[in-house]
């Protein structure tokens, strides 16, 4: 087992935010000195073409010297976005309602009367 591995083996408290096709892990881990520290991982998932999928992780440790530097920040940055944007989501793609273009969609109601009578001998 790798050393990474051993150092993030305990598991002392967890959250989960699955949002879309994202989903953010957070937890308090312990050092090997008992001391806690926080990970903050970011799991995507990626579909291919032949329907399977994988996932492409991305983690930030976040040690308890830089929880005042790190929340202060964190709260200036969103509270910029939310002040000058507002909390509504701009982008459709990332509405929890959004369908995708092909399948999730509900069904539509196409009529005929829209369409023109095209001969191709016509053409």
């Amino acid at each position: 087992m790798r050393e990474n591995d051993m150092l993030e083996k305990e598991e002392i408290f967890s959250k989960v935010l699955r949002a879309g096709r994202r989903t953010y892990f957070f937890d308090v881990r312990a050092t090997k000195a008992d001391d806690y520290y926080i990970t903050i991982t970011e799991s995507k998932k990626f579909t291919e073409e032949d329907g399977s999928f994988h996932f492409k992780k991305h983690k930030i440790y976040l040690y308890k010297e830089d929880f005042a530097a790190f929340r202060d920040i964190l709260d200036e940055m969103t509270n910029y976005v939310l002040n000058n944007k507002g909390e509504e989501v701009i982008s459709e793609r990332h509405q929890k309602d959004f369908r995708k273009l092909f399948g999730d969609r509900p069904e539509e109601t196409v009529t005929t009367e829209s369409f023109t009578n095209i001969n191709f001998d016509d053409i």
